[in-house]
């Protein structure tokens, strides 16, 4: 085998060590992040190369090892620690970035340093040692208390399962309902926690879970706008139940003082009271003193639990004497059996709903231990494992008492011993208690009976061996539910209260101490606890309690149904043993108990969450947690996308989907509003972004400027794209962007303004985009605002504009967390009054011109601005022209009754006019015949780009219609809030810098927004059904 071997005593402690390793000393050498000086004695043998990292006093002194792939020594194998990046208390080892594999082995060759093996996000690659091992910090201090899956989740869940239903009222519902439909509805109520538990162990299994329970399963896989709402409710829930519990343990107490001991401290409702908050202050105190005394508290509950059950059990099988026949209680017997097989409904209650809603209830403590998954040692094994086997046990717990108590006890009896039957007894005996001895026929016909199980609730103490053992078990049970929810209330809300979706909560998310325990949330429980307490009445907040757990088990199984349905690859539990279509079932069958149960706490249940929700959705918290509603949203997108592509394009469905042209978004915002104003929720949107050479964009370019768009609730996407010049750019992005039907059909550039100061290429560029997206088939909109779109033009920076990195931090400094108020706002996010919006249809392009204005009104900015549409027309013919547009407007159904007809757009302008456009143009005409003794070919081989006299007298009448055209639109147009005028599609033999000007020419002079409009000769507007 190979020989690694260092110098150990040349390491200087603190200071990483430079380590190299070889395969082979004369071979080329292999680079790590780390060298070290030694080799491979074994030239035949090739194994990877190991990177020793000497951690510093501030990691302790363990050593650890990091090998190398089979390609690079600086490539490393898969391991634990580059995934560890979500852990709290653990910071990821970071992989080489693919820049840094490129280069390394031209570095290595050259006899440079390697490069630093970090990633984009800058982190190093030197590795640290978990903060939560203990032992690397500090050997002294003790490790936080971590529990099993026995008693962090199998105790803990049976003990909040088991409660006074199973002592006080499941004998009663049994002589309600009969053996077999007691046992119908345990099963029922189990098939629900059960689908439930199913669920939560899919979810707490796929990925590891911190802390925070239900909150953080929910939230996790729903996002927060339905985890925050359901974390705050549950919270509260738990709490209240807490209070419930500890009032339900009170009143026992109270009733024992007063009927065995005879003693009362004030009266019936203050001893509720003041045993209450005695209670719950020593639950508290215990919960404070840490998840070790409060678990070895909940041990001892589930023991006196046990004890108790087996005092039960013991209890039916040894002889009972007479006292105890008078009350009913025989012992197993078939007759007895028998007789209480079918239901016996007695008063308002005696239906087999009602039943079911009161014992449902008993079932729903499964989520005990998944409430605490911060405080156990694997959540991800425990909380399947001990939630599925709870529900087990408790299950054959609760069909074993309606089985036991319904062969051993009567429905009826008396407690009387003198209706025992003897020789000499006459009367008429009705009943089965006859053929045992007995004659309950008179209490039973006159229902004054006080014992049996229609009668008494406290048959099972009444049959068990020791009747206080009974009466320990409902103590265990009410103060072991009321510790679980004291315990599990501050734990959902810390984790809440540290997501900050909330304002004014953050205080109660501050831990304590080794096991982070959440004082102040402790102390808040407490004091809603006492404070309902006080109240010692809580029947109507019981039904508000039943309802939240059961809405939390309802999203619960909703989250694992839409988490699978979803088919996300990140949807990968550990648990394979559950069904999305049984959480489909869980779901519904949640909610419709809710309104079955209490309708009105449904209704209260649900607007709580609404209101909750929708201020989350209003505020939209700054958290990505990869939530399934993500992996929806995607499947939807694509779905619809891929539908899309089947359907045939239809005039009445049209609708300009844009390709904008912006350059960084917030550069030009003006267009961006442009653009949104008639798209959004309309349309597609795409920002294009060219970027061109010696330009270049920070790696999070990207994100910012999506946000910037979101900030201003733009609806478009972003795409950048690398490209030698706008044209080559602009070709790129006509032909690649969108998908499928989701495809631009409309270009949207910005007037190029500083035309007559560029370069001839620069505009050659710029009208030959022009042409290709006639080209491709495009509509176009080129918008002109007077002060220019560029903000970066209304700031003396020189420069600016060719090196974006300069230009950086002016072009982001508004896209910050302050609100709206720092982006800049332009004129189309301003409310227009009653301007109007002047449409000149020189030329028909399929009815594009028309519909643009249209969109624009539909929106709340622009809908009492008047639309007037102003065409071309004859003094002899312009009536008739007028009603011919209007009826063609008409049948548009647009709403646009003011046409004009410009009749003297065929007159001369006037020359001072002619003059300044023939002064604007003259820096790129080619004055050839001026120039005596060379030829205008000659000429023009020098500048290609500049206007011939030949070429400037062909186009001369039609430079004059434009230049006319722009003074009709100067005078008729001034006070208007925008101007939209027919585009001339460009000839292939006009000049670029003469086509140019004709553009500048046509929207000059204006104090508001004009737009050149063109579309590509095909129809978008139709009259037609069909």
């Amino acid at each position: 085998m190979g020989q690694l071997t260092s110098r150990r005593d040349s390491l200087v402690p603190g200071i990483l060590p430079h380590c190299r390793s070889s395969a082979n000393e004369e071979g080329p050498p292999r680079y790590s992040s780390h060298h070290f000086d030694g080799s491979l004695q074994d030239v035949n043998l090739q194994i990877p190369s190991i990177a020793v990292t000497n951690m510093d006093s501030r990691f302790g002194s363990k050593m650890e090892l990091q090998r190398s792939s089979l390609y690079s020594t600086l490539d490393q194998v898969p391991q634990l620690e580059h995934y560890t990046s979500t852990l709290p208390h653990q910071q990821a080892r970071k992989r080489p970035s693919l820049e840094a594999l490129r280069k390394a082995f031209k570095e290595a060759e050259a006899g440079m340093e390697v490069p630093d093996t970090t990633t984009d996000s800058g982190d190093s690659t030197v590795p640290i040692t978990d903060s939560g091992n203990e032992d690397s910090k500090s050997p002294k201090k003790k490790a936080p208390v971590r529990l099993g899956w026995v008693v962090g989740v199998k105790i803990r869940c049976m003990l909040n399962i088991w409660g006074v239903i199973l002592f006080l009222r499941l004998s009663w519902i049994t002589s309600q309902a009969g053996i077999l439909l007691t046992c119908l509805i345990v099963m029922m109520s189990v098939t629900v926690t059960t689908a439930t538990a199913l669920s939560i162990s899919a979810i707490a299994t796929n990925g590891r879970i911190i802390s925070g329970g239900t909150y953080f399963l929910i939230s996790r896989s729903l996002g927060p706008e339905i985890g925050a709402p359901i974390g705050m409710v549950f919270s509260f829930a738990n709490a209240l139940a807490c209070a419930l519990n500890t009032v339900g343990f009170a009143e026992v107490v109270r009733d024992l003082m007063k009927d065995d001991f005879g003693t009362v401290i004030v009266d019936s409702v203050n001893d509720v009271r003041i045993v209450g908050v005695i209670t719950v202050t020593i639950l508290l105190f215990i919960s404070l003193a840490g998840m070790e005394w409060e678990s070895k508290t909940q041990i001892l509950f589930f023991i006196a639990l046990m004890i108790s059950f087996a005092s039960y059990l013991v209890g039916t099988v040894i002889p009972h004497g007479t006292i105890k026949q008078a009350q009913g209680i025989f012992g197993y017997r078939g007759e007895i059996f028998v007789s209480n097989l079918k239901p016996d409904w007695r008063g308002p209650d005696g239906n087999f709903f009602r039943m079911f809603a009161i014992f449902f209830p008993a079932t729903t403590g499964i989520l005990s231990g998944v409430n605490i998954c911060g405080d156990l040692k694997d959540p991800s094994t425990a909380i399947p494992k001990g939630t599925l086997l709870a529900i087990f046990w408790t299950t054959i717990s609760y069909l074993v008492v309606p089985l036991t108590v319904g062969a051993c006890v009567l429905r009826d009896a008396s407690g009387n011993i003198s209706d025992i039957l003897t020789v000499n007894s006459t009367g008429v005996c009705v009943g089965l208690a006859c053929n045992l001895g007995w004659n309950f026929t008179d209490c039973t016909q006159t229902q004054s009976c006080r014992y049996g199980l229609a009668n008494s609730l406290q048959v099972l103490g009444q049959i068990s061996a020791f009747y206080y053992l009974i009466t320990l078990g409902v103590f265990a049970a009410s103060l072991s539910s009321a510790l679980g929810f004291l315990v599990s209330a501050p734990k959902i809300f810390q984790c809440l209260c540290r997501d900050n979706i909330y304002p004014y909560i953050g205080f109660f998310g501050k831990g304590y101490g080794k096991n982070d325990e959440p004082l102040r949330a402790y102390i808040l429980c407490y004091v809603i606890a006492v404070a309902f307490i006080v109240i010692a009445e809580l029947n109507t907040i019981a039904a508000l309690i039943s309802n939240f757990f059961l809405c939390v088990y309802g999203l619960i199984n909703f989250s694992c149904f839409h988490a699978s349905i979803t088919n996300s690859p990140g949807w990968r539990p550990a648990f394979h043993y559950y069904s999305k279509w049984a959480a489909l079932y869980g779901a519904v069958i949640a909610v419709l108990l809710m309104f079955l149960f209490t309708w009105w706490a449904a209704l209260v249940t649900f607007s709580i969450i609404f209101f909750l929700f929708e201020y989350v959705n209003y505020t939209k918290p700054k958290v990505n947690w990869g939530s399934s509603v993500q992996a929806s949203t995607y499947n939807m997108a694509l779905s619809s996308s891929v539908s899309l592509s089947g359907v045939e394009d239809h005039i009445k469905n049209f609708r300009p989907q844009c390709l904008v042209l912006t350059g960084p978004p917030n550069q030009r915002p003006a267009l961006v509003d442009f653009v949104a104003s008639f798209t959004k929720h309309i349309s597609l949107m795409i920002c294009g972004d060219i970027i061109m050479e010696r330009q270049t964009r920070p790696q999070d370019a990207t994100d910012l400027l999506v946000k910037w768009m979101n900030k201003r609730k733009v609806r478009s996407f972003y795409t950048p794209l690398s490209a030698d010049g706008l044209r080559a750019g602009a070709r790129n992005l006509l032909q690649a962007s969108g998908l499928g039907k989701l495809k631009p059909n409309t270009l949207v550039l910005g007037f190029k303004s500083n035309w007559r100061e560029s370069s001839p290429e620069s505009i050659e560029d710029y009208i030959n985009t022009i042409y290709d997206t006639f080209d491709s088939n495009y509509n176009l909109c080129i918008l002109r605002m007077m002060d220019g779109l560029d903000i970066i033009e209304h700031f003396e920076f020189e420069g600016l504009k060719s090196t974006f990195p300069q230009s950086l931090k002016f072009l982001f400094e508004d896209i910050s967390d302050k609100g709206d108020s720092d982006q800049i706002k332009t004129v189309f996010q301003s409310d227009q009054g009653k301007k109007t919006i002047d449409v000149y249809w020189i030329a028909d392009d399929g009815g594009l011109t028309l519909l643009v204005p249209y969109l624009l009104t539909r929106r709340k900015r622009w809908c009492r601005s008047k639309v007037r549409v102003f065409i071309v027309g004859d003094e002899q013919n312009m009536d008739e022209s007028h009603k011919q547009m209007i009826a063609l407007l008409k049948r548009f159904r647009l709403d646009f009754n003011d046409v004009i007809v410009m009749t003297d757009s065929e007159k001369r302008p006037h020359s001072k006019n002619l003059s300044r456009f023939v002064d604007s143009v003259a820096p790129f005409r080619l004055w050839d015949e001026q120039q005596e003794g060379v030829s205008a070919q000659e000429l023009k081989q020098n500048a290609p780009w500049k206007i011939s006299d030949k070429q400037f007298e062909a186009f001369r009448l039609k430079t004059e219609r434009k230049v006319r055209l722009n003074e009709i639109i100067r005078r008729n147009s001034q006070n208007a809030a925008l101007v939209l005028v027919s585009l001339p599609v460009p000839q292939s033999d006009c000049p670029s810098a003469l086509y140019m000007a004709w553009l500048d020419t046509l929207t000059c002079g204006l104090h508001c927004p004009a737009v050149l409009i063109r579309g590509n000769q095909q129809n978008v507007l139709t009259f037609y059904c069909q």
